[in-house]
């Protein structure tokens, strides 16, 4: 088993770096930065985890092809695999609805436009030059200057057909799930996508990206959690929300909180079964059990994601001490 850990970079980059390091550390594999327009920026952080890490592989965790045009994106993770020899990885998805409005930047044929920067991208790293007019994208014979290694694509998927188009063009998935039954689901879609091209699930890294709050207090560490569930609550599927048996009015109401930047309100709104659906969260032996049930889901990477804890170095520290040991030995 695989062990990622994902940063949002929200605080300086100083701070990021001291939780990068103590992650690699401690054992984690996979070091995955959010990329969102209102945190400090994606690669510059990478660049500065990059040059203070030495084994980790590192990546945006997930980036989107509207804000940023694949080409650009095909260029700094290329660089950001050089500065790190060779350790970069790249997770790119169809973006987060609710920051793409306030850019006002529509999602627009999000399948489309995740398969063309995919293709765009690799092409780019081959070192070819891209002709290419997509449904989405266009290239008049875009090209690289500089040699490019193979780096992994993960794909950031949740909806059953962009976990179908995961599995046919990712290396590996960055699944938006916490819970066994969505993550069981979620690798159903995906093996669909591989078989019809004949490619086997085996190869591909199946990436469970988890809503993540550990402490030795459960309560607080639930609370903590409610924070990030709020927002996943707003952006999820509504087949997603029926299977855990949230209602659509409930999920509105945490939507439109999130909508206003009424975050307070937003967090008041997540109750006990949807932190229990859409995160893993409590104390140490709490987090092992739940993460145990996972490894029997079919995934092959567990991401331990926002916000980890009430206080991310203990919470690292805790994760270490009591989780790595045993999931290292899946």
């Amino acid at each position: 088993m695989k062990l990622g850990i994902e940063f949002v970079p929200y605080v300086n980059v100083q701070r990021i770096v001291e939780w990068a390091k103590l992650a690699e550390d401690v054992g984690f594999d996979y070091i995955w930065v959010t990329d969102h327009y209102n945190n400090r920026n994606v690669y510059v952080s990478l660049t500065a985890i990059a040059l203070s890490t030495d084994r980790a592989m590192l990546g945006p965790g997930v980036t989107n092809p509207y804000v940023i045009n694949p080409a650009w994106t095909a260029s700094a993770v290329a660089t950001l695999n050089e500065l790190s020899n060779g350790r970069a990885v790249l997770g790119i998805g169809p973006g987060d609805r609710i920051t793409l409005t306030s850019l006002n930047v529509p999602m627009e044929r999000p399948l489309a436009a995740v398969r063309e920067s995919v293709e765009t991208i690799r092409r780019l790293w081959r070192s070819e030059a891209v002709d290419l007019t997509g449904d989405v994208f266009s290239f008049k014979g875009a090209k690289l200057n500089f040699k490019v290694g193979r780096i992994p694509i993960y794909v950031g998927a949740q909806g059953p057909r962009m976990l179908e188009l995961a599995g046919k063009i990712g290396d590996g998935v960055l699944v938006n799930a916490s819970h066994p039954d969505d993550l069981r689901v979620a690798v159903g879609h995906i093996s669909k996508g591989t078989s019809s091209i004949g490619r086997n699930v085996a190869d591909v890294d199946v990436a469970a990206y988890t809503c993540f709050s550990i402490d030795v207090d459960g309560r607080k560490a639930k609370e903590k959690a409610s924070e990030v569930v709020a927002f996943i609550i707003a952006g999820c599927p509504i087949e997603v929300l029926k299977r855990h048996k949230i209602s659509e009015d409930e999920a509105n109401e945490v939507k439109e909180a999130v909508a206003k930047g009424d975050f307070t309100r937003a967090f008041s709104l997540v109750t006990d079964d949807m932190i229990s659906s859409f995160s893993i969260s409590g104390t140490p032996e709490e987090c092992l059990s739940k993460l145990m049930d996972l490894t029997k889901a079919g995934v092959t990477q567990i991401v331990i994601g926002s916000p980890i804890g009430p206080r991310k170095v203990d919470a690292i520290k805790l994760i270490a001490q009591k989780l790595i040991p045993t999931l290292k030995a899946q």
